[in-house]
């Protein structure tokens, strides 16, 4: 096949989607496809541009402040060179990359790509929204508030320690845990420096858990142990040996089952397709709460969902070229 690549984007999760779209593009290319390199803010890459771009490695702590790229994208889907490939495959995370914008674009030049839709996009990186739609479908999520909220309402509500996050951003960029009420304007200040709403959310104690989902099938559940904190923050991601990744997570039948059923129903919930892959925290007394769900999760090499596909014997070769498939099929 003929495939184009994008990655890179305007968010601030850019890092990650350059390291995602290296992989893929790899990957692509070993197996016999045509692969073009798309950067999101420059365009198709030539060859000898291509590898300086490629190249960028992963900072393994969050930016000072959010990063601004210039975006290229309705130049970009606009080539008509671009509308002669059999596909694009999606390797942007964060940002217009995965709310539903840039799917939208593709929609209306009617250039098949990979993952879930617009409408999907759009609901999922709406935090607020996702979880309405998590707990009308009977699947345990932690309470919250949006931003401005009273700390009266908070105390009463949440509680402390609370969980402070942009309402619309990934890789745990702009969160923090805040174990007072002094801590709170500047927890909300970072958040809100990233752009769009703030959400406030109850803390879970307990163990966090992940699973992929591909095909409308639940793979490995595995468990994120932090090496230091409580969560599973920026650094923990990127950082080597700042986190522990197991997988399959050790978990007796009865809550690995339930976490992959959780993980289907509000995959199914928000009307994702192809693929995704779902946070939860199981807490002391065996309570299953969904944190959120990622629409374009990373395919890094240590990235979570092809851990979860290798532990039920899915290559990354075969991950990707099923994402691809999914994409066709749409």
């Amino acid at each position: 096949m003929r495939i184009a690549v994008l990655f890179g984007g305007t968010s601030t999760e850019r890092d990650v989607s350059v390291a995602s779209g290296s992989q893929v593009i790899g990957v692509l290319r070993r197996a016999g496809h045509e692969v073009i390199a798309v950067e999101a803010s420059r365009g198709v890459l030539l060859p000898e541009d291509e590898h300086q771009v490629l190249s960028e490695h992963i900072d393994d702590q969050p930016p000072a402040e959010p990063q601004a790229f210039e975006s290229k994208l309705p130049a970009i889907v606009a080539n008509a060179s671009l509308k002669k490939l059999d596909l694009i495959f999606l390797a942007m995370h964060g940002g217009i990359g995965e709310d539903g914008t840039i799917q939208g674009l593709l929609e209306l030049a009617g250039i098949p790509y990979t993952g879930s839709d617009a409408l999907g996009s759009a609901l999922a990186m709406d935090k607020d929204v996702a979880k309405r739609l998590f707990l009308a479908a009977g699947v345990p999520t932690p309470a919250w508030l949006m931003a401005p909220a009273t700390l009266e309402k908070i105390e009463q509500q949440l509680g402390f320690p609370v969980i402070v996050k942009p309402n619309g951003q990934g890789s745990t960029l702009g969160l923090s845990l805040v174990t007072e009420p002094a801590m709170l304007v500047d927890a909300i200040d970072l958040a809100a420096g990233y752009g769009g709403q703030v959400m406030l959310e109850q803390y879970i104690p307990g163990r966090e858990l992940t699973v992929g989902i591909l095909d409308d099938a639940a793979l490995a559940v595995g468990e994120i142990i932090p090496a230091t904190g409580k969560i599973f923050d920026y650094t923990a991601k990127y950082q080597t040996d700042a986190a522990q990744e197991i997988f399959p997570a050790d978990l007796n039948k009865t809550d690995t089952e339930r976490v992959q059923e959780f993980a289907l129903i509000v995959h199914r919930a928000l009307k994702l397709a192809s693929y995704s892959r779902a946070d939860f925290r199981l807490d002391p007394d065996g309570g299953l709460w969904c944190l959120e769900v990622n629409t374009l999760p990373g395919l890094t090499a240590g990235s979570l969902l092809p851990k979860s596909a290798a532990a039920v014997g899915i290559s990354f070769a075969e991950l990707c070229e099923r994402i691809c498939s999914g994409g066709l099929s749409r």
